[in-house]
């Protein structure tokens, strides 16, 4: 049996300063006594000499009454208790100790639930059974996640052999898991959707249909822009009109690959489909071109099979009506982790969000959901979200660099990108939503209204064609609702200086007090 010190005395660890010197438990303590090759839990675990309970920053501190015996089972349990499933750690930890220790554990004590949690995960991650007899028929049946701590599917498969429901939202291949915050909870009894239907449903059908037509390019180039591009109108139109289809097809590998074709113009310079080597985001050193990774993708020989998860898991939460968001969140994040492709993976990535939200029927009024203008809104956040994944996990990627200052990858990472806290991103995704139906759609539609006013306005006084209107307002957003010398000079010669002074009153009046 494990002879293994597991909680030990710290008032540092993993270079941040714990709020007062305490005992290392859970999830954290077998970190540290087992020496795995995983990133800290966000949120660490201690147990402090004073009675008393509380959370802060990213400790939650509880009182001596809660210490655990100093065994593997009794901090495995505590860490079911009080911080929830965490995928990673226990397959890791399952590669790292004995499958005679596993069995001894469960044996000891294989009616409670915690044990039989502990075994299901055991024979569900490492896809191997152990020498112990079912669970008796009489065992109620316990629920693997709890979901007042963790979001879970409705519909959960019973395992007979444990008496284990398995709610994870997720298959073994690809399964992120997203804690109950309270921002995440509030969101969800918002029902953003509804709140969404209740506001367009106040427009007109035309204005609706004009409106999902400037979005859909608006979101187009953001996608764009937020990789640092800057698309050619007919680039930008090509990827929109994709865009405005999601949600139609299947999502399959097969749509993944087709998808890519119409991200990249120009595929002369890199091959398409799957990477067939390693990849990596980041920079290379000017002077050497040695690789300065800020993300190092998932190992070549990985990618089907996590795609082939990712897809998996997708059809699962579909099936199961998990909330949309949320789906979107552990997908296209999950997909944008993976960088199966050599380039276009960003743009796909928010592509599976338009998609799923609509296959998921969160978006399903007829207009584009522009979520990826609401991300570049929020472009430092959206990195930073990025990198709070990224860059914890540099430290257990063992790479060298290539000939041709690629990386490629020497250890085992596959779970890396299959069992992970989704958490940050769906709090990041619902805030885009929530700015998107509160700010995004609102400001286009309004720009619309007012733009009809402005229209009206000059064919009821001057009798303009469209054409020469939109050009007219066109040059006062440009000036700040003057036209230029030059303007007046050339394209509207044929206005009075008087008439001229009237039609940017107007403009200030009808356009500029709209916003």
């Amino acid at each position: 049996m494990n002879s293994v010190i597991i909680s030990r005395t710290a008032s540092v660890f993993d270079g941040k300063k714990l709020p007062e010197e305490a005992k290392l438990v859970g999830y954290t303590a077998i970190i540290d006594s087992h020496g795995l090759n995983v990133p800290i839990p966000q949120t660490i675990s201690i147990v402090s000499k004073k009675n008393k309970k509380y959370s802060v920053q990213n400790f939650d501190v509880y009182p001596p009454s809660y210490q655990p015996d100093d065994t593997l089972f009794k901090h495995l349990v505590f860490a079911l208790k009080y911080e929830g499933i965490n995928l990673l750690v226990f397959k890791k930890l399952f590669e790292k100790i004995s499958k005679n220790e596993i069995e001894e554990i469960i044996n000891k004590e294989s009616t409670g639930q915690y044990v039989r949690k502990i075994w299901f995960l055991y024979e569900w991650l490492m896809a191997e059974s152990l020498d112990i007899p079912d669970a008796d028929v009489k065992i109620k049946y316990s629920d693997l996640l709890d979901a007042n701590k963790q979001f879970t599917v409705i519909n959960g498969l019973k395992s007979g052999r444990h008496r284990i429901i398995n709610n994870l939202p997720g298959t073994v291949d690809f399964c992120p898991l997203l804690f109950k915050t309270d921002k995440l909870k509030n969101y969800i009894e918002e029902n953003l959707s509804q709140k969404k239907d209740a506001y367009l449903n106040t427009f007109h059908k035309d204005v609706l249909q004009r409106a999902s037509a400037f979005l859909l390019l608006k979101d187009s180039k953001a996608s764009f822009t937020i990789e640092g591009e800057n698309p050619t109108t007919n680039r930008a139109v090509r990827w929109g009109k994709a865009i405005g289809q999601a949600g139609l097809k299947a999502l399959d590998k097969e749509e993944l690959l087709r998808l890519q074709q119409i991200v990249i113009e120009n595929s002369r310079f890199l091959e398409m489909g799957f990477r067939k080597e390693g990849g990596f985001v980041g920079e290379h050193e000017r002077i050497t071109g040695d690789p300065i990774p800020e993300h190092i993708s998932a190992k070549q020989e990985d990618i089907e099979k996590l795609i082939d998860g990712l897809i998996a898991t997708y059809k699962k939460l579909e099936e199961d009506c998990f909330d949309a968001v949320l789906a979107a969140a552990g997908i296209a994040f999950g997909f944008v982790f993976i960088h199966p492709y050599v380039d276009g993976n960003g743009r796909i990535h928010r592509y599976l969000i338009h998609h799923i939200l609509s296959k998921m029927r969160f978006a399903h009024q007829g207009i584009i959901f522009p979520v990826s203008a609401s991300i570049l809104n929020h472009i430092d956040d959206y990195r930073n979200v990025l990198e709070s994944y990224s860059h914890p996990l540099l430290d257990f990627i063992e790479w060298e660099k290539t000939k041709s200052n690629n990386v490629e990858v020497l250890n085992e990472t596959i779970d890396f990108y299959r069992y992970f806290d989704a958490t940050k991103q769906a709090e990041f995704l619902y805030d885009c939503v929530n700015d998107t139906i509160e700010n995004v759609i609102p400001q286009e539609v309004t720009y619309l209204q007012k733009y009809d006013e402005m229209k009206s306005y000059l064919d009821d006084i001057f009798q303009m064609p469209d054409k020469t209107v939109a050009l007219l307002i066109r040059f006062l957003e440009q000036n700040d609702g003057k036209l230029s010398k030059r303007a007046i000079e050339k394209e509207f010669s044929a206005l009075t200086e008087e008439e001229i002074k009237e039609i940017e009153r107007n403009y200030e009046l009808r356009m500029k007090f709209g916003f």
